[in-house]
């Protein structure tokens, strides 16, 4: 975000506005909030946003093991979703392996 602060502040700004109209508007506690925050980032892969929302979380009242618990639902959804994508992608997987299938990649 250094960046677009710096070269498209009118974006940040509007991102905080944002920001401080989830607060104002709101309609679930602040550890539900955390929670939700914390599994996003765990799947958004923000180091920053882990860690933000892990502590946010704690500071909400929440437990480190309930805090496991999303960590291992996340992990669990996450894994279950690629595996029902890639079955669905790979499902020609006998064309694929006859040379029937262009990945439209260049080669």
């Amino acid at each position: 975000m250094r960046m677009l602060a710096e070269f498209f502040p009118e974006f940040t700004e509007l991102l905080d506005k944002m920001d401080e109209l989830y607060t104002q508007k709101r309609t679930i506690d602040e550890k539900t909030y955390q929670f939700i925050c914390f599994a996003v980032s765990i799947k958004a892969r923000s180091k920053p946003c882990v860690l933000k929302h892990f502590k946010g979380a704690l500071e909400a009242g929440a437990t480190v093991k309930e805090l496991s618990y999303i960590f291992a639902l996340v992990m669990r959804e996450a894994a279950g979703a690629d595996d029902c994508w890639t079955h669905w992608i790979l499902d020609d997987w006998k064309e694929i392996v006859a040379g029937n299938v262009d990945c439209g990649c260049p080669t």
